[in-house]
């Protein structure tokens, strides 16, 4: 792939540029960032690594002007609108009967409680919007609840997955949070400290009454990315420790390992640090994004997959089928008694003949 250049021609090239990535995300078939474009194309060997901040730019500044649909990448969560209503493109009476149809379906959008009878309870939560775009179907078939960390986490994200966590362990259950994050000191620093970010909000309290969430027997997994997985999988390295405000944490100078500056252009704090200095001996000047995870979707998705089934076992989809099942049985014993799908039928045959009219 051609990347447009600064000429007389840029804005064809760019419009051509956009039209392959169209074509391209027909084969990826899922919503990625800019930043995760950049893998997918240097996995198909488009570009190289150090085209990544440019190919970036190129994306966003295709979307700004129409060559890609703006809602061409993913987006966090954060960032969307809530209370946007569409109105009903039915009449009144139509929709009554839709909720009426739904009632001889009910069974099938009823939720079960998965975790009755189960030994753990279990959350997941990734660095990147990719990852959890990646791993949510593989989580929905094990009814996992998994959100976008970003990094330090905000206060009521945490408090919320904290809820849940204790509301499992009233219930007698052994929870386990699952952690996918950046292969960098910080991204392992940031799996360290997920209990200790727990512990900061145990002392909130909800406008309900609930109170905070003690972590203190919370089983904190972070089960990737790991240098191993890495190297079997030839993902992505990037050769540099650049920190999310702009500046090194250190810098590869002549051979040799230096400190890396802020943006503002002082020595970064951090650089003698032992997590950092520990992660400099192991692996140098260099980090796995965990994004880089989206070239190798079957290995990423299974990754996921075992990750959970070593709390939950190979069988876990079975006992929620069951579930499920029951939930039918009790049902149709129900209708089947007292008659309610006939007099639903001939709820729904009455507005069919008003309709008709």
């Amino acid at each position: 792939m051609k990347l447009p250049s600064q000429g007389k021609n840029r804005k064809a090239e760019m419009r051509e540029f956009a039209d392959e990535l169209k074509k391209l995300s027909h084969q990826v078939g899922m919503k990625i960032s800019a930043r995760g474009w950049c893998y997918i194309m240097e996995g198909f060997n488009l570009i190289t690594k150090a085209q990544f901040d440019v190919v970036q730019k190129l994306i966003n500044s295709c979307r700004r002007n129409g060559m890609l649909p703006v809602d061409f990448v993913a987006q966090e969560e954060a960032r969307q609108f809530s209370g946007v209503e569409e109105p009903d493109e039915v009449s009144p009476i139509a929709y009554v009967r839709g909720w009426l149809d739904g009632a001889l379906h009910a069974e099938d959008i009823y939720t079960p409680n998965w975790w009755k009878g189960e030994e753990y309870y279990i959350q997941m939560v990734t660095e990147k919007i990719d990852l959890k775009t990646l791993f949510k179907c593989v989580c929905e078939g094990f009814h996992i609840p998994i959100a976008t960390g970003k990094g330090w986490q905000s206060m009521l994200q945490r408090a919320e997955y904290g809820r849940r966590f204790k509301k499992a362990e009233e219930a007698g259950l052994k929870c386990v949070l699952l952690y996918c994050g950046d292969f960098d000191p910080d991204g392992d620093r940031i799996s360290n400290k997920l209990r200790k970010n727990l512990k900061d909000v145990m002392y909130i309290a909800w406008e309900d009454g609930v109170s905070g969430y003690d972590p203190q027997d919370l089983e904190i997994d972070p089960f990737g990315l790991k240098y191993d997985f890495i190297k079997a999988n030839k993902l992505t390295w990037i050769d540099n420790l650049m920190t999310a405000s702009g500046g090194y944490l250190a810098e590869m100078i002549d051979g040799k390992i230096v400190q890396g500056k802020t943006k503002k252009g002082r020595p970064h704090p951090n650089f003698h640090l032992p997590y950092v200095q520990d992660y400099l001996k192991k692996y140098g000047v260099r980090k796995c994004e965990a994004t880089a995870l989206i070239i190798k979707p079957k290995e990423g998705k299974a990754l996921c997959r075992q990750a959970i089934e070593e709390y939950l076992g190979k069988k876990a989809k079975n006992r929620f089928q069951e579930r499920r099942e029951e939930v039918m049985r009790i049902v149709d014993e129900f209708r089947e008694r007292t008659g309610l799908n006939e007099a639903i039928q001939k709820a729904i045959d009455l507005i069919k003949e008003e309709e008709e009219k």
